[in-house]
């Protein structure tokens, strides 16, 4: 089995209330399993939780622990401009936090950034040289 491979992402958020809204306000559909404490989002392939910060830190281990964020930048590519911009003016009509609006960049796409209410940050791009499968999902092209 390959190591290389993220199966799930898990986000700390300080309210589960307001994190899921943001969320489902950007489109997201929550498992329909809940399970206390927990939120699931099934992805291509791989799981976004959304996770109490102190719940999260209790369970690394690390009851103590004063976990952060920004420091990892969560991605989602688009298959056009017109994609991106629609993506990115969702979340921010859910409640993101415009760090910087898609516009062309220097390495040939078009990006931009914003926060989710626990400060998590999400590019939402255009990479002309990464084509996506019809199902969203990406791979790198060959070398």
């Amino acid at each position: 089995m390959s190591r290389q491979r993220i199966t799930l992402v898990t986000l700390a958020v300080a309210d589960m209330a307001r994190a899921r809204a943001f969320y489902e306000g950007w489109g997201w559909t929550p498992h329909s399993r809940p399970q206390p404490g927990v939120t699931f989002y099934q992805m291509n392939g791989a799981v976004l939780a959304l996770f109490g910060r102190a719940d999260l830190a209790a369970d690394q281990g690390r009851p103590d622990a004063t976990l952060g964020t920004g420091a990892v930048t969560l991605a989602q590519n688009c298959a056009d401009d017109a994609e991106t911009d629609a993506v990115f003016q969702a979340a921010v009509d859910a409640g993101a936090t415009v760090l910087k609006r898609p516009e062309k960049v220097f390495w040939g796409g078009y990006s931009g950034y914003f926060a989710d209410p626990d400060g998590h940050v999400w590019e939402i791009a255009t990479n002309p040289f990464w084509p996506l499968s019809p199902d969203g999902s990406l791979t790198l092209p060959p070398a």
